[in-house]
């Protein structure tokens, strides 16, 4: 390889190059080929973190907010107007994500977000002037700033599914929801992001209509939701698959007719929950206070890890703005974000990713 910057021994250059910011990275691969190269290994990314010069990253599917009534449009519009939001943690920056190509006018209402590496998935949801159910993928690339399609979902088109991706950046997992007659399914699909493939994997043992899915301890569980008998009224259990079959089914794990929405994992083998007013963690098969709630956060509306001993909750305040506080794990100290007020509207999913 040739030298990355004239003068200056590759080791030296990839430090200056590993503190660029998150949004130089387009321009910064467009320099030359060893550039690219370099910007875009794997190794790269890892001396970032190691370092302490990545860059948490915080992407939302939010409501577009009409800034002189202070409203967000779902409560102007009968259809709300939805786009890739995005905050970074370190700097508190707030901005947009470019539009995907295929729907400039809005994201599809209900679609789910995935990292999976160093690329954001959007996930199915239903088209914003139509409401038909897509199984659509588009894939953000957050080193190249671009958008590509995936292979579509197989199988019925399905909404309100629980999504989420594996630690080692390589596969997201797609859990249950319901088809378009709203019948719950069992069904659970695996995408692998290089091969852009989907595979489908053993049926659950239940029915999860608006079940949340999560990686703990190196399997996928499947969180809540509901039969298509029961209609919105939530179990409590959870399935766990070791990637070779189902092999447990935990009873009463929340709460009864509790949404498995604001239950999320760490890679320290605990689960966390918001549930009375409090932020509770699980351990020892049961769940134990951690900290009250912050007492302007409202109703929470989606909880996601911000790294190793961090959480952030977005709330729905009084007034009805979202509010977003971060918890650290470790102090039990919350911090709240303060957020421009076009980034105050509705949060539909929500993902964290450190680049």
């Amino acid at each position: 390889m040739a030298q990355l910057i004239p003068s200056l021994p590759n080791d030296i250059a990839t430090e200056c190059l590993i503190r660029l910011p998150l949004q130089q990275f387009p321009a910064a691969t467009l320099v030359c080929e060893d550039w690219k190269h370099e910007i875009e290994s794997p190794e790269f990314f890892r001396s970032r973190k190691a370092t302490g010069h990545g860059q948490p990253v915080l992407v939302m599917v939010q409501a577009k907010v009409d800034e002189e009534t202070e409203c967000s449009h779902e409560k102007n519009l009968s259809t709300p107007i939805y786009r890739l939001a995005f905050c970074d943690l370190k700097t508190g920056t707030w901005g947009e994500l470019q539009p995907i190509p295929e729907f400039s006018k809005g994201l599809p209402m209900f679609c789910r977000l995935a990292v999976v590496g160093l690329n954001l998935m959007v996930i199915g949801g239903w088209d914003p002037e139509t409401c038909k159910v897509s199984n659509a993928v588009f894939i953000y690339s957050f080193v190249s700033a671009t958008w590509r399609r995936g292979a579509d979902m197989p199988g019925v088109k399905r909404s309100f599914f629980g999504c989420a991706s594996d630690f080692n950046g390589k596969k997201a997992y797609v859990a249950g929801g319901h088809d378009e007659e709203k019948n719950a399914l069992t069904s659970v699909l695996e995408y692998d992001v290089a091969k852009d493939e989907w595979v489908k994997l053993p049926d659950m043992a239940r029915e999860r209509d608006e079940c949340n899915a999560a990686f703990h301890s190196g399997k996928l569980h499947v969180i809540g939701g509901y039969s298509t008998e029961a209609q919105g009224v939530f179990e409590g259990s959870f399935e766990t698959f070791d990637f070779v079959e189902w092999i447990q089914v935990q009873e009463s794990f929340l709460g009864p007719n509790m949404s498995p929405k604001t239950c999320v994992a760490d890679g320290n083998g605990r689960f966390y929950t918001c549930q009375g007013g409090e932020m509770a963690a699980y351990e020892d098969d049961s769940w134990r206070k951690i900290v009250e709630l912050p007492a302007d956060m409202g109703a929470a509306d989606g909880v996601v890890m911000t790294g190793q001993n961090k959480l952030l909750v977005i709330g729905s305040g009084n007034d009805d703005p979202r509010t977003y506080h971060e918890l650290d794990l470790e102090r039990c100290i919350w911090r709240k974000l303060e957020a421009p007020k076009q980034y105050l509207g509705h949060v539909q999913s929500i993902c964290f990713v450190e680049v």
